[in-house]
């Protein structure tokens, strides 16, 4: 079956499971595609069930403007096929948050460079590399990844950085990955808590609750 008719077969899959008032709830919280079947995640995995981990295939479907076609194509990519210069591209071509961080969960924290490509792209200046070198940051932390000294102070040094990012996409993110990083024990706590002391809130509410909650997460584990 050529890539083509695997795409159509995949399109009639995702007919049967439309949902459209899931895709109007969607366009309403500003999640607009060109073509969205409103089929939960659950379902997908298991569509997914019945194709190939094929590079072609994953390829041309991130290629279309359809909701189910990009989070599918994550899931079907097979790593070893997949190379940082790609991950840049698809990186640049990615929509909107919830395509960012199914392709985070779904693919960039399966590559073997993922902590290579998470530090690059939290250093770049674009918002779209630096939401998903955050979220790939706090995907690995998740997956109890234990970073050595010279990697800790980069991914401190940046995520404290963006914590105070005029941007509220970019500090969301830098405290959402703090957050995990705490949980990966008491050195870790020591580090976000002695960096704590340093940070003026500077008349901004919102900074000032998240560093409140840092500071609460870490007083239990030190």
């Amino acid at each position: 079956m050529d890539v083509k008719e695997q795409i159509l077969n995949l399109k009639a899959a995702f007919r049967q499971g439309m949902n459209g008032v899931a895709s109007a709830q969607m366009r309403q919280q500003g999640l607009v595609y060109k073509l969205n079947f409103g089929i939960e995640l659950p379902r997908l995995y298991e569509i997914a069930k019945d194709f190939p981990h094929d590079h072609d295939l994953a390829q041309a479907l991130w290629k279309e403007e359809v909701r189910e076609s990009k989070i599918m194509a994550g899931i079907l990519m097979p790593t070893e096929r997949f190379f940082p210069e790609v991950a840049d591209i698809w990186v640049e071509q990615i929509p909107n948050q919830e395509i960012a961080e199914l392709t985070v969960m779904n693919l960039f924290q399966r590559l073997p460079y993922a902590s290579e490509i998470a530090f690059r792209w939290v250093s770049d200046t674009r918002e779209i590399f630096q939401v998903c070198g955050l979220l790939l940051l706090a995907r690995l932390c998740m997956k109890g990844c234990k970073f050595n000294e010279s990697a800790s102070n980069e991914l401190l040094d940046q995520a404290f950085t963006a914590l105070q990012d005029k941007n509220e996409r970019i500090a969301r993110q830098a405290y959402l990955l703090l957050m995990k990083y705490l949980t990966l024990g008491e050195e870790e706590c020591k580090s976000v808590s002695a960096m704590l002391s340093g940070i003026t809130c500077a008349e901004n509410p919102v900074l000032e609750g998240r560093l409140q909650v840092l500071q609460m997460e870490c007083e239990p584990l030190q």
